[in-house]
């Protein structure tokens, strides 16, 4: 039997301290819920073509605790958690959880209430924040008109919005307004401004972050509900809220940065994956992008997600397998002013295309940590971005900028760490030469990616070749635990 959200109080270990701040000096960890672990470790078949269930839960998150936190995560980002539309529609089962039959219940494939409890207290026995997505905008029909009388608790025609498709990304209303979906599943679009819809959602987040010790919320299709509606929702959740705008221009999304804690960085995505998605991307239009956001944001990007991959972008990998490229796209999460989120499944090497493609089920990659370069890689960075946090009280707060951008090679400076960047491919031999850095003359310093030791000039510049395209991520020796290096070469 389904549990109500509202009216369920159990013994959930307490929040953590979840500020915007505070999420500032995490790294995210996001995962399909249906898609990472199983409860009992099993390896059950899961064709990403057939769009259903596969088995994933929250008690086999829990489970597989250490492999996150193993690469140096301190925060995950699960699936929705409320009851969907059940059985097989035109588009698939929602094993996604992004077509809600009822906001007041829990999505049963996925656990009960006391599993859901039982992550979020495994997750702050850790030290690690739990961030829940949730779904404002819509909720999942299976037919045109919908029957109504089947979703909760808006289960009549006069808490929706009139039915029509959009067809007009120009027209706000219409975007607002319209709906999403197809004849198959329908997003039938909620009316947000009726105030007892207001009420209710407000009502409603503020009980899903008590009842389970929330940490932060992910809220999806954000633009699709009208701007003023968000700043109050924010308010009664009482923790980092960060809003999907998937837009790519910083003017329209700067605007939901006044309402909510932060936004996902899409601006900065599309710039991203084009810079590193061949050797002609262009840098320094990643370079305008960020500068641009860096002013018009209202934090800055400093409580922005910074993402590469996600549930409804292709993963990279399906746009180039170049290693070179990929490492240096990678990388970018982690060097830059916001907070990082990686993709579950990047760091096995997954190469899913679009939706359903890229939601491949972790399980069958064994979890393997060994021989796995791009989890390395990921280990690496966090372990970076951690040391640097750590050598710098002004990190968190310290804008980067780009001491040089030259044709296919780039340096990112966010003092103590300097990010030397390529869109070279894996069989150029990148070189940069980067002064004003911060570095002492002469000072000793590390690329934390392989280990290898150099030393500042006279001036505190930096000259520095590369190989095989890859990025290089430098620190000064004495911000970094040298014990990593150790466990590095020890593990290889």
């Amino acid at each position: 039997m389904l549990l109500s959200l509202l009216t369920v109080s159990l013994a959930a270990g307490s929040a953590l301290a979840a500020s915007t701040d505070d999420w500032r000096r995490r790294s995210i960890y996001q995962l399909v819920t249906d898609r990472f672990a199983t409860s009992n470790d099993s390896s059950p078949t899961c064709d990403t073509d057939d769009r259903v269930y596969c088995g994933g839960t929250w008690q086999g998150i829990v489970n597989k605790l250490d492999y996150i936190q193993g690469m140096g995560f301190d925060a995950i980002w699960i699936s929705p958690i409320v009851a969907n539309v059940e059985g097989s529609t035109g588009d698939g089962e929602s094993y996604h959880g992004y077509w809600t039959a009822d906001q007041n219940s829990l999505n049963s494939h996925f656990g009960t209430a006391d599993d859901l409890v039982a992550l979020s207290s495994a997750l702050h026995a850790r030290g690690m924040y739990l961030m829940v997505d949730v779904v404002v905008n819509h909720m999942g029909g299976t037919s045109v008109p919908p029957d109504y009388s089947t979703l909760a608790p808006f289960n009549s025609e006069s808490k929706f919005h009139p039915f029509c498709w959009i067809t007009d990304y120009s027209n706000q209303t219409n975007v607002e307004h319209c709906w999403l979906g197809d004849n198959s599943v329908p997003l039938v679009d909620v009316n947000t401004e009726d105030d007892s819809v207001v009420d209710f959602f407000n009502s409603w987040i503020a009980g899903i972050v008590s009842n389970y010790s929330v940490d932060g919320i992910r809220i999806d299709t954000v633009k699709h509900v009208r701007q003023d509606f968000w700043s109050g929702f924010a308010e009664a959740s009482a923790v980092y809220t960060v809003g999907e705008i998937f837009d790519g221009d910083v003017n329209y999304v700067s605007p939901y940065t006044k309402v909510l804690g932060g936004v996902l960085d899409y601006p900065t995505w599309y710039q991203l994956t084009s810079a590193f998605e061949s050797t002609s991307g262009s840098l320094s239009n990643l370079v305008s992008t960020v500068q641009q956001a860096q002013s018009s944001y209202a934090n800055g990007e400093f409580t922005a997600g910074s993402f590469l991959e996600n549930q409804d972008n292709p993963r990279f990998q399906s746009i180039t397998t170049d290693q070179g490229l990929v490492k240096n796209a990678m990388s970018w999460p982690f060097i830059q002013d916001g907070i990082p989120i990686l993709y579950y499944g990047q760091e096995q090497g997954y190469t899913g295309g679009g939706d359903p493609a890229n939601r491949e089920a972790l399980w069958l990659s064994g979890y393997v940590t060994q021989e796995k370069p791009l989890l390395q890689l990921v280990t690496s960075l966090n372990a970076a971005r951690k040391a640097a946090i750590a050598a710098n009280s002004n990190y968190l707060s310290t804008a980067l900028t780009f001491p040089s951008v030259e044709g296919s090679t780039l340096a990112v400076l966010k003092y103590p760490m300097l990010a030397l960047l390529t869109n070279g491919g894996s069989s150029s031999t990148p070189s940069w030469s980067v002064s004003g850095t911060g570095y002492d003359a002469n000072e000793a310093l590390i690329d934390v990616l392989t280990c290898t030791t150099y030393t500042a000039d006279g001036s505190g510049g930096v000259s520095i070749t590369g190989s095989a395209g890859e990025p290089v991520i430098i620190l000064p020796t004495i911000a970094f635990n040298q014990t990593y290096c150790q466990s590095l070469s020890g593990s290889s």
